[in-house]
């Protein structure tokens, strides 16, 4: 090999794209309409975990029993941040990519739309008769260019016009459209985005009888934005007066629910002066556009328990949690570390309605509190309370307890009865039933503005699914007299698949010019090009037109469309002899 054969061929090589190409490349993917709506698909995908496995931010106890019934699929959930969907890095990771992507598709694409609409429609071309669509008539010398211009005007087409011609354009709020809905959701991110910031959200057990206020101590759980402090929070408050929860008594749909209702006493600030509301599912109540919701409720019994020595250790009511959703059977946890001699702790069953079953033991057979009782597993020891670990407060620790009154089939506490411990260790009394619920508490700047990007999302949907983007041009060519006129009428649809809808609406467009000026007959001037034949020259679209095009493009005859048939005499020479 030559010494110039080896420079051709280093010469011929190609050259790598570079850091700056790959950059480039990326960004042109990450940016592509394909990209964006892959992450929009993704997004969205990423969303079923949220509405499959319950989440800490709105039901926290439905997480705390999902850990208890399964605690080694929790744990693992837990790990790829299943049960806080909403707040985890891979959903924070989808969310930033598609907003980057939609950012960089939507604005070089809105500055070339609006160069578009700031752009004259092209002039028309020298032959009209390769359009998809093509019409020619005669008439009189009162078609002039600015009549024929006038009619797509009134058509609601821009305009502009030439020596002998006129160039009509429509459908521009088709990309307005694609742009406005891709836009919206562009707009749709940001609001959620300035909700997460400026937003808070927390969780709140309430037990019948007692108050909140709306304060950061207050919160079981609470999640405030970047931008949140705790002076942000609306100064509301109020208190649960009553709960009621109504279900089916009778019939095969027995035992399911048909309303809930919440009586609160509101204050709206401090000092303000309390006014009832009625708290029901999806009827929040608002102060000042913090919202509460009404998500869920429970029984919470009521227990007083007696140490050894007499003294009564624990006093109050006792949030259970719901473990089967058709009976309502619940299942809590008493910790007494203050009792003695030793500490006690016990494991409640809850039954709102109960009946003794066939084996022996004792089951719930309604959700209503027809005949509410408590079967109570009492344990006595150290509760390790005091090692400084965290525990849950509907979890015990059983290891490293002794039992002492055990067994399914020792009969419920009614409201009123006490049970003894064995061995002096004190008693527990069941004295009353209450209800709690359990509310989310949100304010979320973003939820305005949300509604409204999602109502323009919409809109610009519609528009880019139903406006077809056309072009119409018009020539006008004047016989040697002048006072009969040829008329050749052009249309190009430039929306994929809107060739039939367009045939149809070209055909009245030509209806419509044909009477700017009555028709002149074929005296008055020379025939078209391509003579009587052109005129018999079949429909283009039809079946023998298969074999046509190739003979008419030669000669270089006029193609006219099936509208020229439809509209009558008036759209040929032909026709207008045929007329007279």
């Amino acid at each position: 090999m030559t010494t110039t054969e080896q420079t051709q061929d280093v010469q011929a090589a190609p050259a790598g794209l570079g850091p700056v190409g790959w950059l480039r490349w990326a960004w042109r993917l990450l940016t592509s309409m394909r990209t964006a709506l892959i992450l929009l698909f993704l997004f969205a995908l990423a969303s079923v975990p949220g509405s499959i496995y319950p989440q800490r931010s709105i039901s926290p106890d439905k997480v705390a029993q999902y850990f208890k019934d399964s605690p080694q699929a929790a744990a693992w959930l837990d790990r790829l941040w299943l049960f806080d969907v909403f707040t985890s890095p891979w959903f924070a990771a989808t969310y930033l990519l598609l907003f980057i992507s939609l950012a960089g598709c939507v604005l070089p694409r809105a500055a070339a739309h609006w160069r578009e609409l700031r752009r004259r429609p092209p002039a028309a071309p020298r032959n009209l008769s390769r359009l998809p669509q093509h019409a020619y008539f005669r008439t009189g010398e009162a078609a002039t260019v600015e009549s024929l211009a006038a009619v797509l005007r009134a058509r609601r087409f821009r305009t502009v016009t030439g020596p002998g011609w006129v160039a009509a354009e429509k459908g521009y709020l088709r990309e307005t459209g694609n742009l406005l809905f891709h836009a919206a959701l562009l707009a749709l991110l940001i609001a959620v985005g300035a909700g997460g910031l400026y937003g808070y959200r927390g969780n709140v057990l309430l037990v019948e009888g007692n108050g909140f206020a709306n304060t950061v101590s207050a919160y079981d759980r609470y999640i405030p934005g970047q931008r949140v402090s705790p002076d942000s929070l609306e100064p509301f408050s109020f208190t649960l007066k009553d709960f009621q929860a109504t279900y089916v008594a009778a019939g095969e749909r027995r035992g399911q629910p048909l309303d809930f209702s919440a009586s609160l006493r509101v204050a709206d600030h401090p000092g303000a002066p309390e006014r009832p509301y009625e708290l029901r599912v999806n009827e929040p109540l608002e102060v000042n556009g913090t919202q509460t919701y009404l998500l869920g409720h429970g029984y919470a019994p009521t227990f007083k328990v007696l140490d050894g020595k007499g003294q009564v250790a624990f006093e109050g009511p006792v949030p259970c949690l719901t473990a089967d959703q058709v009976t309502y059977t619940s299942e809590c946890v008493i910790k007494v570390p203050d009792a003695l001699p030793e500490q006690l702790g016990f494991l409640v069953r809850f039954l709102p309605t109960t009946v003794p079953a066939a084996d022996g033991s004792w089951i719930s057979i309604f959700p209503g509190m027809a005949n509410p009782t408590a079967q109570v597993f009492a344990f006595s020891g150290d509760l390790g309370m005091n090692t400084g670990r965290p525990q849950s407060v509907y979890q015990l620790d059983t290891a490293k307890l002794k039992p002492l009154v055990m067994g399914l089939k020792t009969k419920p506490l009614a409201v009123g009865d006490t049970l003894p411990l064995p061995g002096g260790a004190g008693s527990i009394q069941l004295t009353g039933v209450r209800e709690w619920i359990s509310l989310q508490i949100a304010y979320d700047p973003g939820r305005g503005p949300a509604l409204v990007a999602a109502a323009l999302a919409v809109l610009g949907l519609v528009l880019s699914l139903t406006v077809r983007r056309r072009r119409v041009w018009v020539r006008v060519t004047e016989d040697g007299d002048g006072a009969a006129r040829t008329v050749d009428v052009g249309g190009l649809p430039r929306t994929e698949g809107g060739d039939t809808a367009f045939a149809e609406e070209f055909g009245q467009i030509v209806t419509a010019l044909t009477g700017v000026a009555p028709p002149s007959g074929a005296e008055d001037g020379p025939e078209p090009p391509g003579g009587s034949e052109d005129r018999a020259a079949p429909p283009r679209g039809s079946k023998d037109d298969e074999a046509a095009p190739r003979h008419q493009a030669e000669a270089g005859r006029s193609v006219t469309s099936s509208q020229e048939a439809e509209a009558g005499p008036a759209a040929s020479p032909q026709g207008v002899k045929d007329a007279h």
